[in-house]
């Protein structure tokens, strides 16, 4: 796998379908609509648009068990009615339309008002009787609905940008649908990776102060201008609101901003900590939680990925590996941060017999490509918890020139007493290898230094013999232990031994 082909976002674990179906199915706004889907029939009435009319939603308030006094249980009636028909848990056939009679829209020519009618849909039924799968693709269809109310604007800035002719004056609004839809899913996307990213946002929420200032502060901004932090402290407002609109179908556990905070502080004051900070770690003011904090469900990272992977984006999940050749795994794994190598190495394992998945992991180790040395790490780091019935694949490849060295350093961690010692070349050979994976791997960490030290520290006239080593990446190893070496006459010499590579080897 080249540079330019490797996933560029870490790969995420998600629960399985049975779990995430079951997440899908208590969401409330899902439950609700599968609700009103069974509640709907012959007495069901609908407008031009498929909505409910106004004298139905009182009966489908009490259906849902909502607070019939409570002013905002109308719209959580008519937004799960919206879900269901999307979706498809209800069929509707709305009236027709007749706007040339005095009825107006949905007017007969008799002048009486028409209705639609709504029952439940066919994919009602796969609520109970789907597989999990059925489920989940129901709650996608769900989630595309919610996403596309989030990024409309407030209704009240609707109707107040209505001009004379009631069509909405965009220019007035300042609104753009698609540019509000992208950015409400390169929000999401920047939540997604602070999510997957390994030291990320895995384990806690983000504050919306953050994630929003990931969307408007360039990166090469050091101190945010005034400017900056007013559209930082806009787009923090907007998503309080949509965020609040997209918890109800699981997507995010979502905690507002707080309404006194806002009523004590102005907009710049509220976001020039957070909108500075570096990531959520950065950010450790014991308030912070104040200014909103939010985080993906399981629920939401499958369906933020599944939106990914429909857009053409490359968004990898750990397990997805498991029928494909050692090639393929090891090719993947090489860009995955350890963790994530490991558990997806562990799935691949779990499923085939041990001897012979060792030796398909070593032949799929060789090379002497760019990307070999990496792929004979995770190939060691996959070998590591193998036990004794791997043995005989490992001491078939003793005599390999690129294994060998690898089929000792295991058999010997396992305590084996015949293993035979490694010749010179091996050893140096190995060496180099084991710095190009770490490279390959890490960059230059600060542990690299000590490996380095480690293992040069054993054999004198090390870089005299180094520079000779058969191996593709000889130079560019010794290059970086002349920049590297704690001890800096090693440092110099591994500069020379470099030198006489590169011109040995070009």
């Amino acid at each position: 796998m080249s540079a330019e082909s490797h996933p560029t976002l870490p790969p995420v674990r998600l629960h399985s379908d049975a779990e995430l179906a079951r997440d899908a199915l208590v969401a409330p706004l899902f439950a609700r609509a599968v609700r009103l889907a069974r509640w709907a029939g012959p007495g069901t009435r609908v407008g031009i648009g498929g909505e409910l009319v106004a004298d139905q939603l009182p009966e489908a308030v009490t259906v849902l068990g909502l607070d019939a006094a409570d002013a905002d249980s109308a719209g959580y009636a008519s937004q799960a009615w919206r879900v269901a028909a999307d979706t498809g848990l209800v069929d509707v056939t709305e009236p027709e339309e007749d706007a040339g009679q005095a009825g107006g829209p949905g007017a007969g020519q008799d002048g009486e008002e028409r209705f639609g009618t709504a029952a439940p849909g066919e994919d009602l039924a796969l609520v109970t009787r789907g597989a999990p799968g059925d489920v989940l693709d129901l709650w996608l269809a769900a989630l595309d609905t919610v996403l596309a109310d989030a990024a409309v604007p407030d209704l009240d800035g609707l109707v107040d940008a209505l001009d004379a002719g009631g069509e909405v004056d965009f220019d007035r609004l300042d609104w753009n649908p698609g540019r509000e839809a992208d950015f409400l899913d390169g929000v999401l996307a920047n939540l997604y990776l602070l999510t997957v990213t390994e030291g990320g946002a895995a384990d806690r929420p983000v504050p919306l102060p953050v994630l929003a200032a990931s969307m408007i502060v360039p990166d090469d901004m050091g101190e945010p201008t005034d400017a900056v932090l007013e559209q930082v402290s806009d787009a923090m407002m907007r998503l309080d609101d949509q965020f609040r609109q997209l918890e109800p179908i699981g997507l995010v556990e979502f905690r507002p901003v707080d309404e006194e905070l806002m009523a004590e502080a102005d907009d710049a004051e509220i976001t020039s900590g957070a909108a500075q900070a570096g990531g959520p770690a950065a950010v450790d003011d014991e308030d912070v939680s104040r200014y909103g904090m939010v985080r993906l469900t399981p629920l939401g990272l499958y369906g933020i990925r599944a939106r990914m992977l429909e857009a053409g984006v490359e968004a990898p999940a750990v397990g997805e590996l498991a029928d494909k050749g050692a090639d393929a795994l090891l090719d993947a794994v090489s860009f995955y941060p350890e963790n994530a190598a490991q558990a997806e190495i562990e799935q691949w394992l779990a499923g085939r017999e041990l001897p012979a998945a060792v030796a398909e992991l070593l032949a799929a180790a060789r090379g002497d490509d760019e990307g070999g040395p990496l792929r004979r790490l995770r190939c060691q780091q996959a070998l590591a918890p193998a036990g004794p019935e791997a043995e005989p694949a490992v001491r078939a490849v003793l005599d390999d020139a690129e294994l060998g060295g690898l089929a000792r350093v295991w058999l010997a961690e396992r305590g084996v007493a015949d293993v035979p010692a490694p010749d010179p070349e091996m050893v140096f050979w190995l060496t180099v290898d084991t710095i190009a994976a770490q490279l390959a791997a890490d960059g230059e960490t600060e542990e690299l230094p000590l490996l380095m030290e480690t293992l040069t520290a054993h054999h004198a006239g090390f870089f005299e013999q180094a520079w000779r080593v058969e191996h593709p990446a000889t130079a560019y190893v010794l290059e970086a232990m002349g920049r590297l070496h704690p001890d800096k006459k090693a440092a110099k010499e591994a500069r020379k031994a470099a030198f006489k590579a590169r011109s040995r080897r070009p």
